[in-house]
């Protein structure tokens, strides 16, 4: 740390011990001043001074033999961030030496987002033609396809293993949960505003037809032509103006 460190510095009042030391400590070694040499430690850390912004505070652990300082950070995308400075002494007559020098957030730094892995990114509408999603060996809603259900395989599950027939996976009883839940609080399930001004339910329509296994008992696709419905899994209790049973008296001319 060279002569190029200018001294005092002009951002940063130099801070005397008696004020930086705000919590009790029950140690007998009393708190040490090394602020000019933290200082010292960003400003050459940064390589350029205007980096460095004014003073934060200077934290002691229980014995008094490290100290933390804090220093605004200049750093362009780094709004809220703090120059961290931990520097500790051996005993009461060592001079004081750098540990580290870091960039860390302050409580209202500007922060990147969670990072979130790209299964859970991908949203409806975001695969298009040709476009593929790498399929996950971990994936909760899928097990082996020795786990399927019966109810949802054509063979018996002991003959599908063992003429080798079916599927690697197939559905988790997780899967088919998420599935049932998503479909049943959406825009095709009993709260949806269509289903809310429909005459009758789905599933006393004669254009519902319902899906095989588990889920048979609750939902099924619609095969009317003019519903908003059309070749969609629906609910048995969703329903649309387009009902088949929804007839209307012809009028009586005098």
């Amino acid at each position: 740390m060279g002569g190029v460190l200018l001294y005092p510095y002009p951002m940063a009042k130099k801070p005397t011990v008696k004020k930086l030391f705000q919590r009790s400590s029950n140690s007998t070694v009393e708190a040490f001043d090394a602020s000019e040499l933290a200082l010292a430690a960003i400003v050459e850390q940064a390589e350029k001074s205007e980096h460095v912004g004014g003073f934060i505070s200077v934290e002691f652990d229980d014995e008094n033999r490290v100290a933390t300082y804090l220093y605004e950070a200049n750093l362009a995308g780094y709004k809220g961030w703090r120059w961290c400075v931990t520097v500790a002494k051996v005993d009461e007559d060592s001079e004081p030496t750098i540990c580290d020098v870091v960039v860390l957030p302050g409580p209202d730094a500007l922060r990147p987002p969670e990072w979130i892995p790209y299964l859970d990114r991908i949203l409806p509408g975001d695969v298009g033609i040709g476009d593929i999603v790498p399929s996950s060996l971990t994936d909760t809603r899928l097990v082996p396809g020795q786990q399927s259900l019966p109810n949802d395989e054509e063979l018996d599950t002991a003959l599908a293993i063992e003429l080798g027939f079916g599927r690697a996976r197939v559905m988790s009883i997780e899967g088919r949960d998420q599935a049932a839940k998503r479909w049943y609080d959406g825009e095709r399930g009993p709260k949806a505003p269509v289903a809310q001004s429909a005459p009758k339910p789905c599933h006393s329509c004669g254009f519902f037809i319902p899906i095989a296994g588990s889920l048979r008992s609750t939902f099924g696709v619609c095969a009317n032509a003019i519903s908003p419905e059309d070749a969609r899994v629906v609910s048995v209790d969703h329903g649309c103006g387009a009902h088949s049973e929804a007839t209307f008296t012809e009028p009586v001319l005098n």
